[in-house]
């Protein structure tokens, strides 16, 4: 059976990633939700706390399915550019609109610590996971890095292109890091 959250936290993870977190007001996500505006305040303090919670959810759910596509690639540099023929598909969906952090950021950014420090926490969390595959394929620590550049490239490009090329175009820069570490 699902929660009223998770019914709040739908509703708000479709509005927000698709319209932006200022465009959507307490009452829109009620009516997506189908929960009265008294029980979401009952279950999300204020607005604000509601952003925090999609954030930190969306994060969850978009490196664990990250995680899951990766691993089931051979250790090692197969790993690693797993993550670009991930992105590749990510892009294809029809719901794309790049990076919910970035998104975020760029509406509300330092004028909120908690989408700060949201987007911040999945920036490192994701270059970490980046560091483990490069880690895992005996490259140099610095490849990271360089990896995380080129998949935030693609995401950027990719959202304002409405393309997925370019996740094949950094897959292939990175094929060329690998081979040149």
């Amino acid at each position: 059976m699902e929660t009223v959250e998770a019914r709040v936290l739908d509703a708000a993870e479709r509005l927000f990633y698709g319209r932006g977190l200022q465009a959507v007001g307490m009452d829109a996500i009620r009516a997506a939700s189908g929960v009265s505006l008294k029980r979401l305040y009952q279950v999300f303090s204020s607005k604000d706390s509601l952003v925090e919670a999609y954030l930190r959810r969306r994060d969850h759910r978009w490196r664990a399915a990250l995680e899951r596509f990766a691993e089931q690639r051979p250790a090692g540099r197969e790993r690693i550019l797993a993550v670009f023929d991930w992105l590749h598909q990510w892009f294809q969906e029809p719901d794309f609109r790049g990076c919910a952090f970035v998104n975020s950021y760029g509406e509300l950014g330092a004028g909120h610590p908690g989408v700060a420090e949201a987007a911040r926490s999945h920036k490192d969390a994701f270059r970490g996971y980046l560091a483990t595959l490069v880690a895992g394929a005996g490259a140099a620590e610095a490849l990271a890095d360089q990896l995380v550049l080129l998949a935030e490239g693609a995401i950027t490009t990719a959202a304002i292109s409405g393309s997925p090329e370019p996740a094949l175009h950094a897959r292939e820069a990175a094929r060329a890091l690998l081979a040149a570490g």
